[in-house]
């Protein structure tokens, strides 16, 4: 009711099998209630899977056909003895070939937002490219970006080797086409980089020039922050200067772009009709309730998550003792 939102995903945390902080059972029961408002396929869900973890794997086949995920969620810095992997490993590889066979073509990677400095290289995106090129027909869509928070983005540099750049780095050295099958994620990235313009900046051009204006999606990690509307708003009205754009390469972020990063993107790998969405949502019991809701808004201006040390420490108990 507070934003405008009209279509989300619903993701994972990495876990432990047996201390998952949100179970596969509460997530499909969370998209049922959404299905209840007049059947408006306004949820998606994926499925979690750490292919380094006992089961994981095994799992994939119940996810795949009685959960009817829509992509799978993996972090390759994250493992239950603190120690990750890369895509481009014989795990991962397994993990990709699976994923195929069992026709669910989405792999959602978390990468950048380093957990700690001991898995810190497993959060660098130099297997992506790699596994791109192999795999031409799986969508990698990259969470975060490999953004780095605390760490100033500027124009893409290839001795830099972090951040934005180490996901810029992959796709070009290994010459994966632009608006290919490699996706660019703002969940948390965009949020943080509101405080920061000029990083802001270089970081939306270079996804842009490198990954390519069809292929950078939109995210907000809501889950943590509350309300989604503020970092909405600022996007609509941000925009890379003239001088910057000349220097660089950059595009305008023009409506049109605006447009596409904010939901039409996405439908290419969930494949997904923008038409059909439309007439779903056009006037099913949401949009009517919308409609109420903002002759009187109410909205709290909460922001999610620990409030205090106890509610930290139970966080990081179920994130295995890993500090996110």
């Amino acid at each position: 009711m507070d934003s405008d939102t009209d279509m989300m995903v619903l993701s994972f945390v990495p876990s432990r099998r047996a201390a998952e902080p949100l179970t596969i059972e509460e997530a499909a029961a969370t998209a049922e209630i959404v299905e209840r408002m007049e059947g408006t396929h306004r949820l998606l869900i994926h499925g979690r899977v750490n292919p380094n973890q006992d089961g994981d794997m095994q799992g994939m086949d119940e996810l795949a056909e009685r959960w009817k995920v829509s992509a799978w969620k993996t972090y390759t810095q994250w493992g239950p003895d603190g120690k990750g992997y890369f895509l481009s490993d014989d795990i991962g590889l397994a993990f990709i070939d699976k994923a195929r066979k069992l026709g669910i073509k989405n792999i959602c990677v978390h990468k950048g937002i380093p957990f700690g400095r001991q898995s810190y290289e497993h959060s660098l995106c130099n297997d992506i490219g790699k596994v791109a090129k192999r795999y031409p027909d799986v969508n990698f869509l990259i969470y975060h970006s490999g953004f780095v928070p605390d760490q100033p983005e500027g124009p893409y540099d290839p001795a830099r080797k972090e951040g934005i750049d180490s996901l810029i780095q992959t796709v070009v050295e290994n010459d994966v086409p632009r608006n290919s099958n490699v996706y660019a994620e703002l969940g948390s990235t965009w949020r943080l980089l509101m405080r920061d313009p000029q990083s802001a900046t270089h970081a939306l051009g270079k996804l842009f020039k490198y990954i390519g204006e069809d292929n950078v999606l939109w995210g907000t990690d809501s889950i943590w922050y509350g309300s989604p509307q503020d970092q909405i708003q600022a996007f609509r009205t941000f925009q890379i200067s003239e001088k910057l754009r000349e220097k660089h390469g950059y595009p305008e972020i023009t409506p049109k772009l605006r447009a596409k990063v904010f939901g039409l993107n996405a439908m290419k790998p969930y494949r997904i009709s923008a038409d059909e969405m439309k007439r779903h949502t056009a006037h099913d019991r949401i949009a009517n309730d919308r409609i109420a809701y903002r002759e009187a808004p109410n909205p709290h201006f909460r922001t999610n998550g620990p409030r205090t040390r106890r509610e930290f420490l139970n966080l990081l108990a179920w994130n295995g003792g890993q500090r996110t």
